[in-house]
Order: structure tokens, then sequence, then C-alpha cells
């Protein structure tokens, strides 16, 4: 205790200069925030505000920032999620759009009144025609919801029932960099948070040892690179953006610390930092200090945390059976969908997972076929895996891309063979568990699956829903940048209410 308070004196020693020099308008500010501080606590219950704002343990901060937002805004049904984002856009015409009449349309031009000058890219865009190519797959009806499936899908078509498709997902963005910043953000240029920084920011952690949002990029799909601005926080504090997780020898980087130098090193490292930063909080009063210094303390709790997280080794035979070989194989899109399911149970509230390669503007048959081969499985068994564990009641599963696929052929059409441009006013979507309808379709497609005809479901209104799963008015979560309250669904969205349970 006394060497903590001597290096207390000595840091305060060296800046004491920088206290002198604090002009007005720091002052002003720093008297404004003791104002607002006390101000709250009058209005909440001033025990617990002060007890919350004097401990630093996670868990009473949290509860201290929900308590501010005043949240759940209602009862929640979901209290983790997974999102398995397939980046590429999925042919939703070869998998879940079942279209037969296209049959008879094969190789016709697509006619003007299905398009309805509606934008093409530059891929597709100069093609002298632009001919009808029906999917080459067989489709079937499954479960007790009699849902289309194609036989690409075969262990997808097992859990038809726990799945709610939205056949007419919409978005505003036809090319892939901005249409999936604005599925993971909510705008199509970078530099707004991510939906699991939102869920952060406003509920908080269930686990001081783990991050709240983590992200896992399989390393067998390959196509559009992922920025990590897609899982960062943007505008809110930064201790509210994703982690990703890697596969090999060192899951977090620079986590582990270097040669020659322990734990016990560490923390005295931390405390020295956190005496330094104290002071200068002290000084300017600003919230990013104090950020920073949860992240290094995470950090710090991970290096004992984050082995036993990562390694599967303990998990049943049956368990690698049910998600697949590649399941045992680091880094897969099997082996992130079984971490997925490890670190919900450990109290990690949001995992987003990336599955990259959906994008076939030529060669659509094959390229698709292998796509579904590489995650169909796991896909299907995390559903099995989370109901059995009795999970899946209370964990929403989200399954889709950044948009879907032309019904006609960029490019050579043949009877094997085709290649489907960029499509973002009709395609499908699913999800499950946590107050999502079971065996349900929401929205419908034209003859072409060109254009949404029944329950359209634009990206904004998606958001909103998810948001509502979890106790929070979309309208309501919101962060006071640059002058102006930012949301998630900037300003649109609707709840899908029919969807829900």
């Amino acid at each position: 205790m006394c060497d903590h308070h001597d290096r207390l004196k000595s840091n305060n020693k060296d800046l004491q200069s920088v206290e002198k020099q604090l002009d007005r308008r720091h002052f002003l500010k720093k008297t404004s925030l003791g104002i607002g501080a006390l101000a709250l606590g009058s209005l909440l219950n001033t025990e617990k505000t002060w007890a919350s704002i004097g401990n630093s343990d996670n868990a009473s901060v949290n509860a201290f920032t929900r308590n501010k937002l005043g949240l759940p805004h209602h009862l929640p049904k979901a209290k983790r999620i997974i999102y398995l984002f397939q980046s590429g856009g999925p042919s939703q015409l070869d998998l879940f759009d079942y279209k037969p009449k296209l049959v008879d349309m094969f190789g016709k031009d697509l006619p003007e009144s299905v398009m309805q000058g509606q934008r093409l890219t530059g891929m597709s865009g100069s093609q002298s025609t632009l001919p009808v190519a029906p999917s080459i797959f067989n489709f079937k009806q499954y479960g007790e919801s009699r849902a289309w499936v194609s036989e690409l899908m075969p262990y997808t078509a097992e859990v038809v029932d726990d799945l709610c498709f939205m056949k007419g997902m919409q978005t505003d963005q036809i090319n892939h960099t901005p249409a999936i910043t604005f599925f993971q953000t909510g705008h199509q240029l970078p530099g707004r948070p991510s939906i699991g920084s939102w869920l952060s920011y406003g509920l908080g952690s269930d686990n001081e040892n783990l991050p709240t949002f983590i992200t896992l990029v399989s390393k067998n799909g390959k196509g559009q690179p992922l920025k990590a601005s897609l899982w960062g926080n943007g505008f809110l504090p930064t201790e509210h953006q994703g982690v990703q997780f890697r596969s090999g020898k060192d899951p977090v980087l620079y986590l582990n610390n270097p040669d020659n130098y322990d734990g016990a090193d560490r923390k005295r490292m931390l405390e020295y930092l956190g005496d330094l930063n104290s002071i200068q909080h002290d000084a300017y009063g600003d919230p990013e200090i104090q950020a920073r210094m949860s992240q290094y303390e995470m950090a710090f709790r991970m290096q004992t945390s984050i082995p036993e997280v990562t390694d599967t080794s303990d998990e049943p035979e049956h368990i690698f059976n049910l998600y697949g070989k590649d399941s045992r194989d680091p880094g897969t899109y099997a082996a992130n969908c079984l971490m997925a399911r490890k670190l919900l149970e450990k109290g990690v509230k949001f995992v987003q997972l990336y599955h990259q390669g959906w994008d076939q503007h030529i060669g659509c048959p094959n390229g698709v076929k292998f796509k579904a081969k590489q995650t169909d499985q796991a896909t299907a068994a995390l559903i099995k895996d989370l109901k059995q564990r009795g999970m899946l009641d209370d964990t929403l599963v989200v399954w889709g891309g950044e948009f879907g696929r032309t019904v006609y052929s960029q490019g050579q059409l043949t009877k094997t063979n085709y290649g489907r441009d960029h499509h973002p006013k009709a395609f499908t979507m699913w999800m499950a568990g946590a107050g999502v309808k079971p065996g349900f379709t929401y929205g419908e497609t034209d003859d072409f699956s060109y254009n949404v005809v029944k329950d359209p479901l634009h990206v904004h209104d998606f958001h909103a829903t998810l948001l509502h799963l979890f106790g929070i008015d979309h309208e309501r979560l919101t962060f006071k940048h640059q002058g102006r309250r930012f949301r998630l669904t900037d300003v649109h969205g609707h709840v899908a209410k029919d969807i829900l349970t």
C-alpha cells in the first residue's frame, strides 16, 4: 500500500505542470463532468450509482452503463448470438428460393417488365442479352414446415423446422465492400460501429475474462477481402470493438508475453500504467483513457482464459462427428462453428463468423456446390448442438450474405453451366432460436427471384428486429458523435413482428 502511494506521489509530481496549464475550457469540462455525475446520482439510486462508479469490476461498470441507457427496453428473448456471415453473396436460386417455372424460360432474355430499370453492375450491364438461367439442382420439401431446400444443403434440410427463412431480403448496395459494410454497420461507408459493438455498448459483458464480441474468419474460405472495420467500434469507446480469434499458436495477436517476461512483470507494468493513466484522466477527463485501460486489463485476464476456451480437444467424439471432419482442423468453418458454441458457453455475447468465397460470377454450379459442401454440415450441426444443450431457446443464429445473385447468366450460358451477378433487391437469409418463429417462411419473390412481391425486409429492418430480440428499441440505443445522435439503423428500420414468437 505504501509503495503504491509513493508511486502515485512521484507520478503526480511529473504531471503537476500539466495540471497547472489546464485552461478555462478544460476546467469547465472537468467541472461539467462532475456536475453531470452528481445530477445522475440524484436521479438514480444514489448508493448503487456510486458503488458502481467506484467498483472496477466489469460487471458493475456494465450494470451502471445499462442503467444509464435504460436497457433493456423490454423483456429480451435473446441472450447471445452467432452470426454466420456468408461473404460474397450466396445464390438464393440454387439454395432456397425454388422457381420451377424458370425451366421453360431457359435462355430467353429477362423481360424488361421484371427488371424494372434496376441498376446492374459493370460486370453484366454491358451484355447484349441477359439470358435466364434456371438452377440445375433439384429441390425438395422437408420437415413439417415443407420448406423448399436444394440438394446442395442436405444437412440444413434436416433442421428446417428450426429455421425462419426470410426470402424478401433487400439491400441498397450492389458491390461487395459497401454491401458487407452496410450489413455489418448499418452504413455503406466504413467508420460506423458494427452490430456486435452496439450490443457490447448497450448490454455489456457476461464474462469479465473474455471479450463481449469475438470474430472468427474461416481459413478455408477465400474471396473478397474482409476489413477489420467490419467488426470495429467506430466512434464507440474502443473497449467495444470485436476481437479477432485466429487458428494456430497465438489465437489473439500480441496477447502472449515476450520472451523472458512473466506474468508478474506484466501485472506490475499494468499497475504503473494504470497509475499514470489515472492521473491523465483526472487532468483531462477523456473517457477513452479508461476504455484503453479496460482493454489492457482484459488482455491480462485473457492470457489465462484464452488457452482454455480455444482448446476443443476435450470435446467428445460424437460432437466432432456431428460437425464433420473439418471440425478437427482449427480455423476451418466447421471448427469455428464448434468454437462459436464453446465461446457462447463461456459467456461471450456475440460471435461473428465470416466465411468467404460465395461470389460465383462464372462457374456458379460448381462454385456454389463447393461452398455448400464446406458449410452445410457444420451449420446444421450448430443448430442441433445448441438445441440439445438447451441453448437455442435464448441464442439467436443468423445465416446469410450481403446480397443475392441474378436469375440471368453472367457470361456464357449452357445446360450445365452459368454465372450469376450480384443482386441486391431480392435474396434469402435465415434466423433461428431466441424468439424467432421456427419452421416459418417470411417474404416472397416473383417467379424470377428478382423482385420481392410480399413482406420485404430491408437491412435496417433486419437490424431493428435483431436488436428487438435483445430487448432493445433500435430508435433509443444511440450515441452522440460530432453533434448528432447515431444509431445502428440510422434513420430507418421497422421490427418484423410477424417473424417473432
